[in-house]
């Protein structure tokens, strides 16, 4: 019984051992530490066109991720465009107003569809007096394209 156990004890801490050796490919792998910042600016727009609360979390969260990434602090241009569904975040009294300052106090420009809010029927004065209008998201999306801007739909 004993001859038993040991062997598949052998057997057990080989198994265990080979399994942690990686090959060169696999150590070159595990060792990348992501791409390294070497242009003086980055540019990026977030889309921001959906209403449910984890999207629009989700969107913000992402935003503040690349803020806070060591490797573009002080590198990054961001702008948040919101329409359809996205501009409910926007709207004076939901949770995310604090979130919003935040990102603007960040530098990021916040920039909400006018056609979502002709199309929505909603006022100007219902979001946010610190929101800027663009006169359509998907055409800020495509301005900021040619330019050459990063689009990011989390």
């Amino acid at each position: 019984m004993k001859q038993i156990l040991l062997a598949i004890g052998c057997v057990m801490l080989s198994w265990v051992a080979s399994a942690q050796q990686l090959t060169k490919q696999e150590e070159k792998n595990r060792n990348f530490s992501g791409a390294v910042a070497r242009l003086k600016q980055y540019r990026v727009i977030y889309q921001m066109d959906n209403g449910d609360p984890k999207i629009i979390e989700k969107v913000l969260r992402n935003l503040n991720n690349a803020l806070d990434d060591p490797r573009l602090k002080g590198k990054l241009k961001a702008e948040l465009v919101a329409f359809s569904g996205g501009t409910d975040a926007f709207l004076k009294g939901s949770k995310y107003e604090d979130a919003l300052k935040q990102l603007v106090n960040k530098g990021v420009i916040l920039v909400q569809c006018a056609n979502t809010l002709k199309e929505r029927k909603i006022d100007r004065e219902r979001i946010y007096d610190f929101i800027g209008l663009a006169p359509s998201g998907n055409g800020e999306l495509i301005l900021r394209q040619a330019e050459g801007w990063s689009v990011i739909k989390p």
